[in-house]
């Protein structure tokens, strides 16, 4: 399960709504942050994985960190991959920088765009349902299309308006795993909201 982390979707502290929904459940961090560059991206990217590895710790489970667009900044803060976007490096680029055990994603939005993902560790296909976190101009894609992307050979992540019911259905739709923000971030108690999407895929 990912959190796919966005500033505008917490409600008070951000470090501390990850660090509780790290300790609910959530194994992999994506920080998704477009208004921060250079020096304050990575430092707002330091703060977060941080965050996730004490509530990590504190359920003493592995956590996986990945920075969206810029392989820099998870290499130099020594994150697990990064989530490529399309106006991100090409994979095999991204591949020389980070190293052969680095995760390497990218978004997808329907079955046909993974054919094309030569490379990559996972997708996301969004949205699957309507999104949570943010108003989305694309109609959702449903169970049926998520069945159909999970089937190329590329593990697929469940993204988009993704609760606890929904995440069950994903899975046996054929989905890896699923990436959340507003379930979780938007709540009151994210690590409550985590666990129960960590019960319904362990299920």
């Amino acid at each position: 399960m990912s959190l796919v982390v966005d500033r505008a979707c917490a409600r008070g502290d951000l470090c501390a709504a990850v660090e509780a929904a790290v300790r609910g459940g959530v194994d992999w961090l994506q920080v998704r942050e477009r208004a921060l560059e250079g020096r304050a991206l990575l430092a707002h990217a330091e703060a977060l994985a941080a965050a996730g590895r004490r509530g990590a710790g504190a359920r003493a489970a592995p956590l996986r960190v990945l920075v969206n667009r810029r392989a820099d900044v998870a290499l130099a803060m020594r994150a697990d991959g990064v989530h490529l976007g399309f106006d991100a490096m090409a994979p095999r680029d991204a591949r020389r920088v980070l190293g052969d055990a680095a995760l390497l994603g990218a978004s997808a939005h329907a079955p046909e765009e993974i054919d094309a993902a030569a490379g990559l560790s996972y997708v996301h296909l969004a949205p699957v349902f309507a999104p949570l976190s943010k108003r989305s101009e694309r109609a959702p894609l449903g169970l049926e299309t998520l069945a159909r992307a999970a089937a190329r050979g590329v593990p697929v992540l469940a993204q988009g308006g993704i609760d606890a019911e929904r995440a069950r259905a994903a899975a046996a739709a054929g989905a890896a795993g699923v990436a959340v923000t507003g379930t979780i971030l938007m709540t009151d108690d994210p690590e409550r909201a985590a666990r129960a999407l960590r019960e319904a895929l362990d299920a």
